[in-house]
């Protein structure tokens, strides 16, 4: 990692990052919709599949932010939504400034397992596992430590508990329940959002990117030399490594066998009220569950 690279991702680690955030939030107004999120939850493919059904038209990593842009590149995109709003993405904790939105939930160890898979291939893990591996990755991601918006459950209490939640301007969708029955989550979304369902429309979309799909249109964004979001290097180099993917597997459920029982109870320890109150689970409860884990893992 050059010294300028090293330098801009641990300012981005500290408060260094408050200024950052107060000018990403600049421009934005009472009628947009923000598509809210912790890192690593799914929200690419949410706006790729939004995006086709919004305009009809094929969403690649070339277009997507064009039509439904990352917060801090929203300034001058043009509306998207039927009350003259922006769909803009966002990964930070509620502020008051938000004024609607939906809210997409990923379990938090698959959440910090595509993290952790990021963060090795980019050269950072190395900063937050104190010589430990992923004891030391799972700890320091749980006391918030990791990423630039803190830690998975107090991003979630925030959206859970915001003013939006008691006045019925937040959606809250679960990454899972949408991967399990894709079609009524979009239909329950687009009414949200005051857009016609339009089934022949969603069911293209859902099929256009697919895991499959979606790995397709990464290669293609490659080999043009794109970028993703704000800056996320696409490097041809890489390309034939699993972890270096921008769109990864999108795993349900996949901790059970890449994490060991301790590191299982320790994201207990952490944020147990957060999961059990987003209906995950908060860890091994019994012997069976932890024997079963041995046995995936062995």
């Amino acid at each position: 990692m050059n010294k300028l690279k090293e330098l801009r991702f641990r300012a981005s680690r500290t408060k260094l990052r408050a200024p950052k955030g107060w000018w990403e939030h600049r421009g934005l107004n009472d009628r947009d919709t923000y598509l809210a999120s912790f890192e690593r939850s799914g929200n690419t493919w949410l706006r790729f599949v939004l995006m086709e059904i919004l305009t009809k038209d094929n969403a690649g990593f070339l277009n997507v932010n064009q039509i439904l842009p990352e917060l801090g590149t929203h300034m001058k995109m043009k509306p998207a939504l039927p009350n003259g709003g922006r769909l803009i993405k966002t990964h930070y904790m509620y502020r008051p400034v938000y004024k609607r939105a939906i809210y997409l939930i990923r379990d938090l160890r698959d959440v910090m397992l595509s993290n952790w898979a990021r963060d090795k291939e980019m050269g950072f893990s190395q900063y937050f596992d104190q010589g430990r591996g992923m004891d030391g990755y799972v700890e320091n991601f749980l006391k918030g430590k990791v990423t630039r918006f803190g830690s998975w459950q107090k991003h979630v209490n925030s959206w859970l508990d915001c003013a939006l939640a008691k006045n019925g301007n937040l959606l809250v969708v679960r990454y899972e329940d949408l991967r399990a029955d894709t079609e009524p989550g979009l239909v329950e979304m687009l009414e949200f959002l005051g857009i016609p369902a339009d089934r022949n429309l969603i069911r293209r979309a859902i099929e256009n990117n697919s895991l499959r799909a979606m790995r397709e249109k990464e290669e293609k964004a490659k080999t043009s030399g794109a970028t993703l979001g704000k800056g996320t290097l696409l490097r041809k180099h890489r390309i034939d490594k699993e972890d270096a993917r921008f769109v990864r597997s999108g795993s349900v459920g996949g901790w059970r066998e890449k994490l060991n029982a301790a590191q299982i109870e320790m994201v207990g320890k952490y944020a147990a009220d957060a999961l059990q109150r987003t209906g995950y689970p908060a860890g091994l409860e019994t012997p069976a569950q932890r024997e079963e884990i041995a046995e995936v893992q062995a």
